[in-house]
């Protein structure tokens, strides 16, 4: 029977949620007294805040020259479609799916839009397909983090610069914390609430030149909903990249999402994101390492998510449980947790297969994820001896 005591000490912040993920160090509802509140956002202050967070953005990320960036709506799946509705059908297509929100862009791409040269490249939760089959004469559209697998692409070696078609990136989970070759990315997409803890509903569309010339040159066969319409006569809307939105946004948000920006820049900016996200994701893989009833649920160690860490239970009485058993023995162990306000939300996604899952992105403090391992270890234990007795 594994024990285990039980910690005298608990997480400072028990958020642990994939998205929206935990806010900043140090914030604080006091932080958005200054929020444009009361008007139009259209206004030209209000212009100006909006602008204020796509230039803060570009400048974190270190977007090339005539990259652009918008704030647009309905999160980071908004920004996704609205890239694969207006852009998509020129020529074919190749979507890469190894977890739950890579297969959403395949199921959208085939009932929704029904493309008609379309390939499917597919893996398991917990590996990659293989990226040697992607065909770069063609758009590609893939997750870089795979948020419900903790599986992401090693690097951007495998996308060709000589590229004909266009690489459409979903990085809501990573683009604050993995390093991203802008050269290999046309179309990028995230959200505020995943990436730097910011709060729901707006999505952030990047785009390089390339993509702006796709827009400009090609009109898709099936009907655009106004809110996806980044073209006028033929021309790109260059408004929507000044500030400009397509509807309205909250400017309460906006002013969230530049209070996380300029914390970004006060710890010293990307680099320093993506350094605390890495010390974050090691403690956690350190300890499963010697961890006995546990496994990272990505095989490939190059592979392995820095910032959702997703974490299979291998315990011999828990692994011979059938599936509905085993998400009922994780669901256990995240409700003792919860219980004891030692951490939130870590139970995997519900599509994919039973696990453990531990946002440790850059908003997270390293700290409170060491004192966690001695909380999973406990609250483990408590759902076994449970699991021993009904047995």
């Amino acid at each position: 029977m594994t024990t285990a005591t039980k910690p005298a000490t608990r997480p400072a912040n028990p958020h642990f949620s994939s998205g929206p993920c935990a806010k900043r160090p140090g914030w604080s509802p006091q932080k958005l007294e200054n929020a444009f509140l009361g008007r139009s956002h259209r206004a030209k202050e209000g212009k100006a805040r909006l602008k204020l967070a796509i230039d803060k953005t570009k400048a974190l990320l270190g977007l090339p020259p005539g990259y652009l960036c918008a704030i647009v709506p309905a999160s980071d799946t908004g920004a996704f479609e609205m890239a694969m509705w207006t852009m998509l059908g020129q020529r074919g297509v190749d979507v890469l799916a190894w977890e739950s929100f890579g297969e959403g862009w395949v199921t959208d791409a085939t009932k929704q839009l029904k493309l008609k040269d379309l390939r499917t490249l597919k893996a398991d939760y917990g590996e990659l397909p293989d990226l040697k089959q992607v065909d770069f004469g063609r758009d590609v559209l893939f997750t870089w983090n795979g948020t419900t697998s903790g599986v992401r692409v090693p690097n951007g070696d495998w996308i060709a610069a000589n590229r004909e078609g266009l690489t459409f990136v979903d990085a809501t989970s990573a683009v604050f914390a993995q390093q991203i070759p802008w050269d290999k990315v046309d179309v990028l997409t995230f959200s505020w609430q995943k990436a730097l803890g910011g709060e729901a509903a707006h999505g952030m569309l990047i785009l390089s030149p390339r993509a702006v010339a796709r827009l400009e040159s090609y009109t898709p066969s099936w009907p655009i909903p106004k809110v996806f319409r980044l073209t006028k006569g033929g021309k790109l809307i260059a408004g929507v990249f000044e500030g400009e939105t397509i509807n309205t946004p909250s400017m309460l948000c906006t002013e969230d999402y530049l209070d996380a920006l300029g914390w970004a820049e006060s710890i010293g900016g990307l680099s320093a994101l993506q350094a605390r996200a890495d010390a974050n994701a090691k403690v956690l893989y350190d300890w499963a390492g010697k961890t006995p009833w546990l496994e990272s649920l990505a095989v490939d160690p190059a592979t392995r998510s820095n910032t959702s860490v997703c974490l299979k239970i291998v315990d011999p009485a828990v692994a011979a449980l059938p599936i509905d058993g085993q998400r009922a023995f994780v669901k256990q162990i995240e409700s003792i947790l919860d219980k004891e306000n030692a951490a939130r939300d870590i139970a995997g996604h519900r599509d994919a297969p039973p696990h453990l899952r531990i946002w440790c992105g850059c908003t997270v403090e390293k700290g409170d994820l060491v004192v966690l391992t001695g909380w999973l270890d406990w609250a483990f234990a408590e759902a076994r001896a449970g699991l021993a007795r009904a047995a």
